[in-house]
């Protein structure tokens, strides 16, 4: 672990945090606070993903259906227009737009096949931002001056990365050079966010394999075939599924850091806050 004993941790002035957890349990409140009230770089994997490694399918994706209509083809044949994705730290909708949802195309839905497609991009795209850490820590201190830095994962890490391997070559370089920190939420938590992702269920990245076993689940139990099936409702069908199939994973990356819990990040607010609390969950590591 990067700081063995909170007196480390305390004690450097260039302190570097990675947090992760699921969406929704403060790891961008953290870096935004971190990034708004201190001299703290914020690095969102999700951000990297979207800009650097996909950024090109998403805005191809955009130009298909501009192409739909004969106005904006014609300017897209001509020249005369750009299209390209406005995505920011905050909204990461461009991203998600493009992952799209399996299921029935009138429903806005895209051919599984397609879907696996996009989901294979996404692993290949998280796997090389989460690799770009290194390179970003140094480039926040030479380019910007920057000494502290945090990197906000996505929710998906855990998918990417195998942490019973300690050899594993995503945590390994990741563990070298930043404290992991998991962000642990309760039953209560799990149930809150349930309750959010059914009011507006949003496109994820899915392990391959636990992807395929619930799709399959999920036409065999309601009896249907790819084209009848609503995008959000097998989105709401799956999320649960998705939040017990991560917890795991994520308790076996805490093996590599620290945790701390969502309750003890809803009251943090200021830096310094954050630095005691990190320094509480080393003592109990």
């Amino acid at each position: 672990m990067l700081y063995p004993t909170s007196t480390a941790w305390q004690a450097d002035a260039a302190k570097k945090v990675l947090l992760f957890g699921m969406s929704g349990l403060g790891k961008t409140y953290l870096s935004n606070m971190l990034r708004d009230d201190d001299r703290w770089f914020h690095y969102s994997v999700d951000y990297r993903i979207g800009t650097r490694y996909m950024g090109e399918f998403i805005a191809d994706n955009f130009k298909r259906e501009a192409m739909k209509v004969p106005l904006l083809r014609e300017l897209l044949m001509t020249d005369s227009v750009y299209i390209a994705s406005n995505i920011t730290f905050e909204n990461l909708a461009p991203l998600s737009t493009y992952l799209g949802k399996p299921g029935n195309p009138d429903l806005g839905g895209v051919a599984f096949a397609d879907y696996c497609a996009r989901q294979d991009q996404h692993r290949d795209a998280e796997t090389s931002a989460l690799l770009d850490t290194e390179r970003f820590i140094k480039r926040a201190a030479d380019l910007y001056g920057y000494s502290n830095f945090v990197c906000d994962s996505g929710g998906s890490i855990c998918e990417v990365v195998d942490a019973e391997n300690p050899n594993d070559p995503i945590l390994t370089a990741l563990s070298k050079n930043l404290l992991l920190v998991w962000i642990k939420g309760s039953d209560a938590h799990r149930d809150a966010l349930i309750r959010r992702f059914d009011r507006a269920p949003k496109p994820m990245y899915y392990q391959p394999e636990f992807l395929l076993r619930v799709w399959s689940d999920y036409l065999t139990e309601q009896n249907l075939t790819e084209a009848q099936v609503n995008p959000d409702a097998f989105l709401r069908y799956g999320y649960a599924r998705l939040l017990d199939h991560r917890q795991p994973r994520y308790a076996a990356m805490a093996k590599w850091g620290v945790t701390v819990t969502a309750d003890e990040v809803a009251q943090v607010k200021t830096p310094d806050d954050f630095a005691a609390l990190i320094a509480t969950a080393i003592d109990r590591t």
